[in-house]
């Protein structure tokens, strides 16, 4: 026996990986054990192809995300993505612009040095960051992706002191990852909302970070090659039932690196929203035929971060 064990236990975490698999008793507020994500929907145009899919493949899709930030949009296409996700009754959850990967730091070129990519480099990038949450937000954004331990606590100030929306959600980015239950303890005290988690976890680890959290986690079923290029369609069932709440993730193997996006990549960032929503369908079958009393949430549950934008 570890002398930690006590350690652990006092703190709320459990003392080993769960080997034994239990099922989640945590549940998204509607009771559901998992919703659908599609990733990197790069503006109006792809989250309209994501639609339009959606409903060829008869997919729910619950949330959309995008990657090449907010500072990247105009408010005409922040507004219309708004728009089309108010109408859906999805979630719209936009990245943060800033970040240390596009400035003028050279660390983040090196070998070594690109796990900064994501984060805030000083103060002035902080401040560039919270103005770009609070553009999206003045526009009725009630979602973001943020991948800087200083900014997710900075965020969560915000919120408390009335200066952004009480009911914003902060997603942590992929690129700021949970991969044990204390990184969990931690992303969760600093005003996570939802949390993207490592995405080669195995089962038993997965087990053992749902321990001690009600959280919804994030999990790339198919991840990008960037990030592993892992498959896990067959192992979907186990993880919902270990992990649930889950926001089941499609990202797209095989596919190109478009970020930062625009108008110069769009058919291309289309063409990967589509075939994301049938890789959708594909995880969602695997889920009905091996595991159907797992539920999934209906369109426009009350707990998504739903834009709040009207016209």
């Amino acid at each position: 026996m570890s002398e930690f064990e006590t350690l652990f236990t006092r703190l709320g975490l459990p003392t080993g990986d769960r080997y034994d698999l239990p099922a989640s008793a945590a549940r998204f507020p509607d009771g559901a054990h998992y919703r659908v994500e599609i990733p990197s929907t790069e503006g109006p145009r792809a989250l309209r192809a994501v639609v339009e899919a959606a409903k060829q493949y008869r997919v729910t899709v619950h949330r959309v995300s995008q990657g090449s930030g907010i500072m990247l949009l105009t408010d005409d296409e922040i507004h219309e993505m708004l728009r089309i996700g108010r109408g859906e009754g999805m979630e719209v959850s936009l990245f943060v612009g800033p970040r240390a990967a596009w400035d003028i730091g050279g660390q983040v070129a090196s070998p070594a040095g690109r796990v900064l990519a994501c984060s805030q480099r000083g103060m002035d990038q902080l401040r560039y960051a919270l103005e770009d949450i609070r553009r999206g937000c003045d526009l009725g954004l009630r979602g973001v992706l943020v991948a800087d331990l200083g900014l997710l606590w900075l965020v969560d100030e915000a919120r408390r002191s009335g200066q952004l929306p009480a009911n914003l959600v902060v997603k942590t980015s992929v690129q700021l990852p949970a991969a044990n239950p204390a990184a969990v303890h931690v992303l969760e005290r600093l005003g996570a909302g939802t949390l993207n988690l490592a995405v080669d976890l195995t089962l038993p680890q997965l087990a053992a970070v749902r321990s001690g959290t009600s959280l919804p986690f994030d999990l790339y079923i198919e991840a990008p090659d960037g990030f592993g290029g892992f498959i896990r369609y067959y192992e979907l069932p186990e993880i919902v039932r270990v992990a649930a709440p889950v926001y089941v993730k499609l990202g797209l193997r095989n596919s190109p690196d478009i970020y930062p996006c625009g108008t110069h990549l769009e058919p291309t960032a289309i063409a990967l929203s589509v075939e994301r929503v049938r890789r959708a369908r594909l995880a969602l079958d695997t889920l009905q035929r091996y595991a159907s009393e797992l539920q999934m949430s209906a369109v426009g549950a009350a707990d998504l971060a739903v834009p709040e934008i009207s016209g």
